[in-house]
């Protein structure tokens, strides 16, 4: 059966189909188009390898860079059935890095302290809500995800760039996935290696991770759950981040597993654990836990490993009946250690921490009609 397809929008990323016959992965080389000029391609694809009824989008090598409408907005999944022999398709726009981003679904951010007094250090902290765009116009309640770093998640103008979250959240929030409240930490600084090492003096002296846990867990939770309006229960509650403040949101979700459900682990600093000493508190019955685990092949020879590595010491910890995991891992052969990528794979992680759902987001329709200039 052969897929024409026709865009006016050219540039040079390679054209891939997808949908119902290859788990909709979006980036399977085995369905790359072939390109006849610069605006037209096709694919020839087995009448075997088809469903009667075949669902499917094109892409250009991720849902960050999936097919839209001339307007932006989010296309329906093609239909076509396969006793035809031909179908004839036009992509009007695409995506490019999860963009264009909307203002109408962006998230509120708003500063909950500059000066967040963490009793458990003696220090103070400024801390960050990220609200999705209805929050002040709804009476719904939300999971929450606590980051490390809020530095570098949405602010421009940070030293390393940014993930972004907040357009990747009107994102997710266009895709029907934004009912969610990110708290956003800074990080301390001169004292951010010392808050996010859990007890290793050989690495940092005087590791204030113990306490740097407890102040999450212990102070601000309560106080987000009585400021806000939150799912306060572990199944909603997740914490993570990326190089040490991955590795300290490993801890806080192995301590306190009855608090957080969802652990959202990028790039983690596993050096500074090589024998996965990781402490964690003994229950009667395992707690389910949910782990995202994402590295770039290009973070050093040891990063990849250190995670397959990683999965492997918790598969023993399961048979000890310890914890209950399920794992995403992502391996990104081209990425770096830096927020670019994080911010690439973060919507990825939240969909599949927080949605537990098979579709791809981009079955489902938006929340509201986007405005059409």
């Amino acid at each position: 059966m052969r897929f024409e397809l026709y865009t006016e929008e050219t540039d040079d990323r390679p054209v891939f189909i997808t949908g119902n016959f290859n788990n909709w992965n979006p980036k399977d080389y085995n369905y790359q188009l072939q390109q006849t000029d610069s605006n037209h391609y096709f694919i020839e694809i087995s009448k075997q390898a088809l469903p009667d009824n075949i669902e499917y989008k094109f892409t250009k090598g991720g849902w960050e860079n999936v097919e839209l409408d001339k307007h932006g907005n989010i296309t329906p999944n093609r239909k076509a059935d396969k006793s035809i022999e031909k179908t004839a398709n036009k992509v009007e726009k695409w995506r490019l890095n999860w963009g264009p981003f909307k203002q109408e679904f962006f998230p509120t951010a708003e500063v909950i302290s500059e000066k967040f007094y963490i009793p458990q250090l003696d220090r103070y902290r400024k801390i960050w809500a990220v609200l999705p765009y209805d929050y002040h116009t709804s009476d719904k309640h939300y999971p929450v995800l606590y980051l490390q770093d809020a530095q570098n998640l949405f602010n421009e103008g940070s030293g390393f760039g940014n993930w972004e979250i907040d357009k990747k959240l009107s994102i997710l929030a266009e895709y029907g996935r934004g009912d969610l409240i990110i708290i956003a930490i800074e990080h301390g600084s001169e004292d951010r290696i010392k808050e996010y090492i859990f007890d290793n003096d050989n690495v940092a002296n005087g590791s204030e991770g113990k306490k740097y846990i407890r102040f999450i867990t212990d102070t601000l939770k309560p106080y987000v759950d009585v400021n806000y309006r939150t799912k306060k229960d572990r199944d909603n509650t997740g914490i993570g981040g990326s190089s040490l403040g991955a590795l300290i949101s490993i801890y806080s979700g192995f301590l306190y597993p009855e608090v957080y459900s969802k652990l959202l682990i990028f790039s983690p600093s596993l050096w500074v654990e090589p024998n996965n000493n990781f402490p964690m508190m003994n229950f009667r019955i395992p707690f389910k836990t949910k782990i995202y685990l994402y590295g770039g092949g290009q973070e050093g020879s040891k990063m990849v490993k250190r995670i397959h590595i990683f999965e492997e010491y918790l598969k023993r910890w399961e048979k000890k009946n310890l914890f209950d995991f399920e794992f995403r891992t992502n391996i990104n052969p081209e990425g770096t250690h830096s927020e670019f990528y994080w911010s690439q794979e973060f919507p990825r992680a939240i969909e599949w921490l927080f949605y537990d759902n098979t579709e791809n987001p981009v079955e489902v329709k938006p929340q509201q009609q986007s405005i059409k200039n």
